[in-house]
């Protein structure tokens, strides 16, 4: 009875085993390339189910904008010239799919996601390092009307980190037209205590942890790295340090414009309202940032820069500025221009703060 028993348990086993490879098979192969247009990557299997979000606008854009682009391969769709690691950032959540590995994590309980459905597009992509239970970055691109930068700047700037052995979250914000409540701010500070609790499942140390963002992202990042109003007000882990490309740091110009369209009935305080300067204080994190003086979305006026940089020397925080001659808005990890290789210095200033 027992030979009849290991026999049958033995023969399941190798159906299992032999089913593993047709599974991998239907799932398709981790093969993106950058020749494939983005309708043949949206439709792959494995990209389904890793939940990516593969559009460079909110909601993917209108129908007529969405429709034009869908036949732009990969080469031409992606942002500057990180086109090799944006590929390979594909590929790595395709073989992490592949490996079983959940690519895709809801910030917001169904529950709550049920109150406010625009919750939903809450999202951080889960990019696992080579060193278990070690560092994490989170990720935010920028924002502008429809445009978002989760695709442009999050996946190549993910593919970077984790080539150094850094886990990384590319952090999926609310923006557009549900940007109003102060929705990036809560979103990004609800990311870091979801990360905080499920540290032990996603492998990470909590603490000294690195915010990497951009533009408009940037700002967001920014604020929530002061304590009365950041990491403090949401009970959060101070981030170790904070890593800005071509952050906007006074949003003066469209204040007024943000708060007509986003919020017309709030009298309460709305984080675009204070300029990074007024966000510092004694227990700022460490913050490396940069800009292009050819960035024609900043302009040539660094004043804004400078005022930031006496608030930093005031309150005693570490910093790191840097200026590259050629660099213009949203090049990301700056492949082709004078920035190339800027996020070589700035994780080592964040290995250098946190040691």
């Amino acid at each position: 009875m027992r030979k009849r028993l290991r026999t049958v348990m033995f023969g399941i086993g190798l159906m299992i085993l032999l089913a593993q490879p047709a599974f991998a098979e239907e799932l398709g192969q981790a093969n993106i390339t950058p020749d494939m247009t983005m309708q043949e990557i949206r439709s792959d299997p494995v990209m389904q189910q890793s939940g990516l979000f593969l559009y460079g606008s909110f909601g993917g854009g209108a129908q007529w904008t969405r429709s034009r682009l869908e036949n732009q391969t990969l080469q031409e769709y992606a942002w500057g010239q990180t086109v090799p690691e944006t590929t390979a950032a594909l590929n790595l959540a395709a073989q992490n799919v592949k490996d079983g590995v959940q690519v895709t994590w809801q910030v917001y309980s169904p529950e709550e996601t049920e109150v406010d459905p625009s919750l939903g597009c809450v999202q951080l992509f889960y990019f696992p390092g080579s060193d278990p239970d070690g560092k994490y970055a989170i990720v935010m691109g920028g924002n502008a009307l429809t445009i978002n930068g989760t695709f442009g700047e999050g996946l190549p700037t993910a593919w970077e980190l984790h080539e150094k052995g850094y886990t990384v979250f590319v952090l999926r914000y609310r923006a557009w037209t549900d940007l109003g409540d102060n929705a990036p701010l809560q979103d990004l500070g609800n990311a870091v205590n979801f990360i905080t609790a499920h540290a032990e499942q996603l492998r990470v140390q909590p603490e000294d942890y690195a915010i990497v963002a951009y533009s408009s992202g940037a700002q967001v990042a920014g604020i929530f790295a002061s304590q009365k109003r950041g990491y403090g007000a949401f009970g959060a882990q101070k981030p170790g340090a904070l890593i800005l490309g071509y952050p906007i740091v006074d949003f003066s110009i469209i204040k007024p414009v943000y708060h007509i369209v986003y919020d017309p009935t709030a009298c309460g305080w709305r984080y675009y309202w204070t300029d990074l300067n007024q966000a510092v204080d004694d227990d700022y994190p460490p913050i490396y940032f940069w800009r292009g003086d050819n960035d024609t979305i900043l302009g040539p006026d660094t004043s804004f820069y400078e005022a930031f940089e006496q608030a930093l020397q005031k309150h005693g925080v570490a910093y790191q500025r840097t200026a590259f001659a050629d660099a213009p808005h949203a090049v990301s990890i700056g492949r082709g221009t004078a920035a190339d290789g800027w996020l070589n210095e700035a994780a080592a200033f964040w290995e250098e703060q946190v040691g």
